[in-house]
Parts: structure tokens; C-alpha cells; sequence
């Protein structure tokens, strides 16, 4: 009983920081770890504990798949490049430096070091994520700190996998055997991921439950993560897999009502799961300290030596990146300051076992680093943005979203054109309508139009335009995803279909 009352006093707290932040325009992962510190350490505040399975198992397959699902498929080609060369040789060289860095100073084994090194050597996704939702950063930028956030951690994983191997096995993992188990963990993560989503893809497309329909899109991640942990290879990289694939199939899978309301249900979910991950986190630390902290002075010097080391690899990475692949300084600064750490690297070291030797002091430094980077890049990173003048312009947004709303108005108004069997009035009060939006007036007040097969047929043309300028590159992600969505409503106001 004590457990429930525990989880629904995490709830609430979590959801009134997540809240709060929103109402002062902060960002909720940094206030609610800064809030979970600051209820840890109070003396009557029983210590919080973390099962790792659980955060593997039940947190981290829906927020990695919500993430991966919001990935553009165009605008993800655009920086593939940069995205491989930071999700595969950022993650081992910054492994490789922590590795040496926490052997140095830290005392641990050498073996562990590296496993420390391999936890904290990729961005969380989950962080990155929800750092970057509220910030106003251009497409190409959003999608590069985004999909490096997500295939990293698969490559993270993977090499922490390998990492604890070796730890296991005294430092005896040859490099040959190593690179194969690699291979093995990421190249089986992605096919099970891939044949997990053509398998969805093909039930969604016959199914029009809306119940049905929320059901498996929940089960899709849990799906993926078992299905691959269960044949021995990546769960974290078949969920990503299987979420960006889903993601760019996505408005073919089902119909307007359905897509409002799996919106509405993933965005709870992830409301939920992501405000409750981020208190814990900040729970979790005073705990974890209290376990090791023999030395305090000590341990913070290790602490900000590992940090400073993640930060410096990054810089170094990132900006020559930049200027050989012809990118903007300025967007390199942010991108560089953008590797906050959080759940999954916890959610790892957690999972170390336990008979290996510096387990303790891996996890309190990895917790310490997490907490560190969220509120200190959090809460520095959107200043940062505004001041590098990278920002995009909301002008800009609104102007993009008027041309569009326009260019399918034109296309709905194409269409009416076409039919022949609508009545002169109701075609005279949808023809007005067009026009206004056509030429960016404000619409007319709504007038009852009966016909909803008619104005269906509009809505399914106006969609199809949409398609092609997303196609065309006329316009990006988000501008499609808003007037998707408002089309949506509007076919949704038309009642069921007869």
C-alpha cells in the first residue's frame, strides 16, 4: 500500500512542477529534477529506489517510440551524414575519453570506467526531446539533435552492452568478439524493429476501431522491446526503428478520428511518463550520494571532471563537423551545448550488476552528470538559441502556414469546381468560404451546410495537396502536421460517416 501511495505522490508532484514549468516558461525536465533533488533531500522523505526493469521495460519503449514517430522522414535525409558521424563516432570517442578520464581520477577499475564511459557517452532522447519542444530552433537544426538523440543511445546501449561483457569477463573481450556483438545487438535491433512495423502497418491499414486502433499503438513499442530482447538483440534500437518508420507511414494508416485521438492519448502518456521520470531522477540522487560520498569534495570534482570531459568531446566533434560539412558556428554552438543526459542513461547503470566491482560509484556519478546536465544546459539552452540568432523566425512559421492553408483552399475549391451534383446554394456558401481562406481573410461566420460527403471529399482533396507540398519540400513537418490536424477536426465536426 505504501508503494501506490509512493507512485501517486510522485504523480502529482511531478505533474504540478511539469505544470508550473509550462506556466513560466521553463523547461519541465529541469524544474522537476531540481524539484525531485530538493524533496530527496528532506529528512522525512523515505529514499526512493529505481527497478531498472522497470523504467526498461515500462518508461522507455513509449517515450522513445513517441519521439522516434515525430522524426521527419525528409528532413532526417537532409542531415543524415552529420546524424550517423555524431551517433557513431561522437558516442565512442566520448566513451573512450570518459573511460580514461574516470580511470584517472575516479579509481575505478579499468573495465568499469569504459562501462561508465558507454553509459554516459550518447544524449538522452528522451531529455533532448523535451528540452527542444519548446524551443523555437529551425527544422534541420530540431532534426539533427533529434535523430543523433535517438540512434545514439541505440549505439550507446549497445556499446554499454558490450562494455559490461567485458567488465564480466575481466577485461578478457577481444575487440574482434566486441565488434561482432555490436553488430549482432544493432543489426538485429533494427530488422525486428523494421518487421515489427511493416507488421502493424499491415493491421492498422484493415482496422477502423478507434478502441482497437489506441490499443495497438500502445502495444507497439512494448511489441518491439520484447520481440527483440527476447531473440538477444537491441530493444531500444528495434522501439527507434520501429517508431520512425510508423511515424512516416503514419497519416496513411488510419482516419482523421482516430489520429485525434491517439494524439490526445500519447501526448497523456507522455505528459505522465516524462514528468515522473525527471522527479525520480532528481529523488534518486541524495540516495545514491549518501551511498558513496566518503569524500564529497572529491566526488564533485569527479563529477564535473567526467562532465567537462562530455562537454569538451562534444565541442570538439561538433564544430569541425560544422565547418567542413558548410554549417552555420552559431548552430554548432547550440548543438554542442544540446547533450543533455537523463533516463536512459540511469536506466543503464541501474542494470549493472551488482557483484561488479565500483557498481555504486558508476551509478551515483552517472546520476550526478544527469542531474547536472539538465539543469545546468536546461535551463542555459534556450537563452543560448536566442542569443545565437538561429531561432526560427515566427513570422516566418505563420507565413509558411498561410501559404499552405491557401494552396489547399485552392485545391478544395478545384475540387467543388469538378462536381456537378452539388446545389447552387450550398456550393455558393463553400465557394465563399475557399475564397477567403484563398486570399488569407479571415473565414466567414460558419453557415449550415448539409452535404458532409461533399465537404469530405473537399477536406480528402485539400489533404491531398497538403501531401504534395510536404512532398515537394514547399513546406516542413510541423506546418504539415498543424493543418493535418485542423483538417482532421474539421472532418471530425462532419459526424460519422453514412
Amino acid at each position: 500500500m505504501q508503494s501506490v501511495e509512493t507512485v501517486l505522490a510522485l504523480i502529482v508532484l511531478a505533474t504540478v512542477v511539469a505544470v508550473s514549468a509550462r506556466r513560466f516558461r521553463v523547461p519541465a525536465p529541469s524544474l522537476l529534477v531540481v524539484a525531485g533533488v530538493a524533496v530527496g533531500l528532506l529528512p522525512f522523505v523515505p529514499r526512493v529506489s529505481i527497478d531498472p526493469q522497470v523504467v526498461a521495460l515500462v518508461v522507455l519503449p513509449p517515450l522513445l517510440y513517441a519521439a522516434a514517430e515525430d522524426l521527419s522522414w525528409r528532413e532526417l535525409r537532409r542531415v543524415w551524414r552529420p546524424v550517423t558521424i555524431l551517433a557513431f563516432g561522437l558516442v565512442l570517442a566520448s566513451a573512450a575519453a570518459v573511460g580514461l578520464v574516470a580511470a584517472a581520477l575516479t579509481g575505478l577499475p579499468a573495465a568499469m570506467a569504459f562501462v561508465l564511459g558507454a553509459i554516459l557517452a550518447s544524449t538522452d532522447p528522451v531529455a533532448v526531446t523535451a528540452l527542444g519542444r519548446r524551443l523555437p530552433l529551425p527544422p534541420r537544426v530540431s532534426t539533427l539533435l533529434q535523430g543523433e538523440s535517438l540512434f545514439n543511445d541505440a549505439t550507446s546501449l549497445v556499446l554499454f552492452r558490450v562494455a559490461v561483457a567485458g567488465a564480466a569477463a575481466g577485461g578478457a573481450l577481444s575487440w574482434q568478439r566486441a565488434s561482432g556483438l555490436f553488430v549482432l545487438l544493432a543489426g538485429g535491433g533494427a530488422a525486428v524493429g523494421a518487421l515489427v512495423a511493416a507488421c502493424v502497418a499491415a493491421i492498422r491499414r484493415r482496422t477502423e476501431d478507434p478502441v482497437l486502433e489506441t490499443v495497438i499503438a500502445l502495444l507497439t513499442p512494448y511489441t518491439a522491446y520484447v520481440a527483440a530482447e527476447a531473440v538477444h538483440v537491441s530493444g531500444i534500437t528495434a522501439v527507434v526503428v520501429a517508431g520512425v518508420i510508423l511515424g512516416g507511414l503514419a497519416p496513411g494508416l488510419t482516419n482523421p478520428g482516430i489520429r485525434l485521438q491517439l494524439h490526445a492519448v500519447y501526448g497523456t502518456v507522455v505528459f505522465l511518463l516524462e514528468s515522473v521520470v525527471f522527479a525520480v531522477i532528481g529523488l534518486t540522487l541524495p540516495g545514491f550520494v549518501a551511498d558513496v560520498a566518503t569524500d564529497p569534495p572529491r566526488l564533485l570534482v569527479e563529477v564535473l571532471a567526467v562532465t567537462a570531459t562530455l562537454l569538451a568531446v562534444r565541442v570538439l566533434w561538433v564544430f569541425p563537423l560544422a565547418a567542413f560539412g558548410g554549417g552555420s558556428l552559431r548552430g554548432a554552438a547550440v548543438v554542442s551545448w544540446a547533450g543533455a543526459r537523463g533516463v536512459l542513461p540511469l536506466a543503464a547503470a541501474l542494470s549493472v550488476p551488482l557483484d561488479l566491482p565500483g557498481r555504486e560509484l558508476t551509478v551515483t556519478i552517472t546520476a550526478a552528470v544527469i542531474v547536472l546536465t539538465l539543469t545546468v544546459q536546461g535551463f542555459t539552452l534556450s537563452p543560448l538559441v536566442r542569443r545565437s540568432g538561429i531561432a526560427a523566425s515566427g513570422a516566418d512559421q505563420r507565413a509558411e502556414e498561410i501559404r499552405a492553408d491557401s494552396a489547399t483552399a485552392r485545391a478544395a475549391l478545384a475540387r467543388l469546381e469538378e462536381l456537378d451534383s452539388v446545389p447552387p446554394e450550398p456550393a455558393a456558401t463553400l465557394r465563399r468560404a475557399l475564397r477567403h481562406r484563398i486570399d488569407a481573410r479571415p473565414e466567414p461566420a460558419p453557415e449550415h451546410t448539409p452535404l458532409p460527403a461533399v465537404r469530405r471529399e473537399l477536406i480528402a482533396a485539400e489533404l491531398r495537396e497538403l501531401d504534395r507540398l510536404y512532398a515537394e519540400g514547399e513546406i516542413g513537418d510541423a506546418t504539415r502536421r498543424r493543418l493535418q490536424r485542423r483538417l482532421d477536426l474539421r472532418d471530425t465536426a462532419l459526424g460519422e460517416p453514412e
